[in-house]
């Protein structure tokens, strides 16, 4: 997974509202970048409000804002992860090839490929249709290849928060105040931080079993 540094909030203030000779616009670039996150905002909720699509939910964490109706990892088999992840694959899969027919503003090029850097779903799927319980899926390469995915999202977030935190506290954007806002909200889509497990290395790690 691409994992380029980005300086782009401080390049934005020098670009503000951007482009030029003919190259799109900051403001044109969030919205097209926007209407891709809706969209797969969207399918996603649908997704998860299949009768398999819980399984998104209590796999990873009710942090994630949805309701999980009380049930457990254990409450589904894997072939309802398997079911589920092939129609989030299919969403990332239309986000990326979307993506690619953006041709990101120079200065945001490198936000641009963390935005759309994409995650071993389809190879977890694959495999879950595959393993013949939660124990087997959990200790296979392809979950372990997904939760080093997760972690490297949730350090990507961390530091990209403290930049962003480091340029506003010293009044950076005092003279653009529609840039930290902005830039935040189409960041935490884009990273999708509010949405990552915090304990990644747990994603639909079955509970131990009881002792008799």
């Amino acid at each position: 997974m691409p994992r380029v540094w980005v300086g782009a909030c401080l390049i934005l203030l020098a670009a503000a509202c951007g482009g030029g000779g003919g190259e799109m616009s900051l403001a044109e670039y969030v919205q097209r970048v926007d209407a891709i996150f809706e969209r797969g905002i969207e399918r996603y909720e649908t997704v998860v409000a299949s009768p398999q699509g819980m399984v998104l939910v209590v796999g990873q964490g009710s942090h994630l804002g949805f309701d999980d109706e009380g049930v457990q990892l254990t409450d589904f088999t894997v072939q309802d992860l398997h079911t589920a992840l092939l129609q989030v694959a299919e969403i990332q899969a239309e986000a990326l090839d979307t993506a690619a027919a953006i041709e990101a503003p120079k200065q945001i090029a490198d936000l641009h490929t963390l935005f759309f850097r994409e995650l071993p779903i389809a190879e977890l799927a694959a495999r879950a249709g595959t393993a013949g319980d939660w124990e087997e899926l959990s200790e296979s390469a392809e979950m372990a290849a997904y939760r080093n995915a997760l972690a490297a999202d949730n350090q990507v977030c961390v530091e990209f928060q403290a930049k962003l935190d480091a340029t506003a506290n010293r009044g950076a954007f005092a003279e653009t105040p529609w840039i930290p806002a902005e830039l935040k909200e189409i960041v935490n889509y884009g990273l999708g931080c509010a949405a990552l497990p915090e304990h990644p290395e747990d994603a639909y790690r079955p509970p131990p079993t009881a002792a008799p």
